[in-house]
């Protein structure tokens, strides 16, 4: 059976969103970000994060490895499309952009401490940030245009994208004026995976 190490409301939670709308046989544990440090969880990832996936022997980090797997192994899901290179390009291309483009902006509001002790320094990282996160949900929302999925189509990436704006929503960032972003926002949340996901993590309607 998989078996998914998470952090509620982390990007770990978006695979955790995948395997349920695969009707996955799976098992989750909950990690606290004192737990990641320890040795038992640092011998299945080394850089003690989450998302970690354990298939019987088998230890998988990583997002994109991670929704790729899943995809896979549970084809009925159909999170890369309908078999087809073309759609799995598409679906890849989106779980790319997140993982590549959007996340990795938050970790200069998020950690913008851990790069510098100067306040100012941490502040023009804060807005440089909050300005190439508008500049890349403005792309989204274009492709999102007379869409209801990212791709096009339910895949990967979605939930993924969907988790990115849990977080724009606790930064208070403003994506009202992206109305086809907002409306994927709204649908998420009352997603059945979504929904269930959220309970089994203790993860407060809405954050």
């Amino acid at each position: 059976m998989l078996k998914l190490y998470t952090i509620p409301g982390a990007c770990s939670t978006g695979c955790h969103i995948a395997l349920y709308w695969c009707k996955a046989d799976f098992d989750f544990e909950i990690v606290d970000h004192d737990g990641l440090k320890k040795d038992e969880f640092l011998k299945l990832n080394p850089s003690g994060q989450v998302p970690v996936l354990v298939d019987d022997r088998f230890v998988l980090t990583e997002n994109v490895a991670i929704m790729n797997y899943i995809a896979d192994s549970f084809p009925q899901g159909k999170l890369l499309g309908d078999g087809s290179k073309q759609q799995r390009a598409v679906a890849l291309r989106w779980l790319a952009f997140v993982n590549s483009d959007i996340h990795p902006v938050f970790g200069l509001i998020f950690g913008g401490q851990q790069i510098s002790g100067d306040q100012k320094v941490i502040e023009i990282l804060d807005t440089a940030a909050r300005k190439k996160l508008h500049k890349l949900y403005g792309q989204v929302d274009k492709q999102l245009a007379e869409k209801e999925w990212i791709a096009g189509f339910r895949s990967v990436a979605d939930p993924y994208l969907f988790m990115t704006l849990t977080w724009v929503q606790n930064l208070k960032i403003d994506i009202s004026s992206y109305k086809n972003l907002l409306q994927f926002y709204m649908r998420m949340q009352k997603d059945d995976g979504v929904l269930a996901v959220f309970k089994a993590e203790g993860i407060p309607n809405f954050i």
